[in-house]
């Protein structure tokens, strides 16, 4: 008999898979970026996505089914999202004590500017541009989809997240575009390293938010959203309102000021 409203996990197999998965992966990255071999990256992929359909089973199992997500349990969930959301922030802020740390005082070996001679920046006004427009489009169609979630309108809110998810993939498919296009790469002096860190680490956080929604709506095409349950729709709205205002910063810093 429980006697308190929080819940309390059973055992589960799935955090030590996922850890391993994500040893496995990390192993591959390095023998493929030093060796060319794949098959540890395929495996850490292949574990890591099996854990996460199963792992993702299990909590849309006690939430909606089980109804362990009780009030209080909600509120939890909701400040764990926040602050996973402010180590982000501290995580991103990083790239860009980087970026200006060389960028503000280029040394001698850059010859004292900014981008550094020999680097052929990037069109702030060209593929960047579009994407910060797609991106904040996006925000808006989440926005819509939540509220549409909130008054009950159940088509509405299907067809804000979908546009969403279409306009997510758009910018991923930009963003892939121009790298392959981008007249300088990682390599190419400390310019490189901070532009393709700090927005490669955004594509990969914009990967997740595309992942994160689209789970949210099949969720949604499931009736597993009500007006008043839906607070994993929420941690992923807000989740994506986080990438765009990081895109936000990029895009004036980096791309703009940068060049």
């Amino acid at each position: 008999m429980r006697y308190h409203p929080y819940h309390l996990a059973e055992p589960s197999p799935w955090p030590f898979l996922g850890a391993t998965a994500a040893f496995f992966l990390t192993i591959g990255l390095v023998s493929f970026f030093h060796y060319g071999q794949r098959f540890f990256l395929w495996l850490g992929l292949l574990v890591m996505v099996g854990v996460m359909f199963v792992w993702w089973q299990d909590v849309i199992r006690e939430s909606t089914f089980q109804g362990h997500h009780s009030l209080i349990v909600k509120q939890g969930i909701k400040y764990g999202m926040l602050l996973f959301i402010l180590s982000e922030v501290l995580f991103f802020f990083s790239f860009f004590w980087a970026f200006f740390h060389s960028s503000l005082a280029p040394a001698v070996e850059l010859g004292v500017v900014w981008p550094p001679q020999g680097v052929s920046a990037l069109n702030p006004f060209s593929v960047p541009l579009l994407n910060t427009a797609v991106l904040l489009s996006s925000g808006a169609t989440v926005t819509w989809a939540h509220h549409a979630i909130v008054c009950g309108a159940k088509k509405e809110a299907q067809l804000g997240l979908f546009l969403t998810l279409l306009l997510g993939i758009v910018f991923t498919s930009l963003q892939a575009i121009e790298y392959y296009e981008a007249p300088f790469a990682l390599s190419d002096s400390v310019y490189g390293s901070t532009f393709f860190v700090a927005t490669g680490f955004h594509g990969l956080h914009v990967l997740i938010g595309t992942t994160f929604l689209f789970v949210c709506f099949f969720r949604l095409l499931s009736n597993q959203f009500t007006r008043r349950q839906h607070v994993g729709f929420e941690a992923a709205s807000w989740y994506w309102h986080f990438v765009d205002v990081v895109w936000l910063f990029l895009y004036l810093c980096i791309y703009w000021w940068g060049t």
